[in-house]
């Protein structure tokens, strides 16, 4: 199932959506998620927590789907 998060500017970063949606508690938590390649964007394995994500994008980690909007 895909979740929808809506952001109020053109931009959030990766590591504020996992943080915003509680798929990560904190940013250690985060960045070790997108280290160890558990992360993806758009189908692609992103291994960059500072990632400028738009609407649109649709990251996906550990069974949660998320959809920027």
């Amino acid at each position: 199932m895909t979740r929808d998060v809506e952001i109020r500017g053109d931009t959030i970063r990766l590591g504020q959506v996992l943080k915003l949606t509680g798929v990560a508690d904190s940013g250690g938590e985060a960045r070790a998620l997108v280290e160890r390649g558990a992360v993806t964007v758009n189908d692609e394995v992103e291994l960059r927590r500072g990632r400028q994500l738009h609407r649109g994008d649709v990251v996906a980690v550990e069974g949660n789907a998320l959809r920027i909007v």
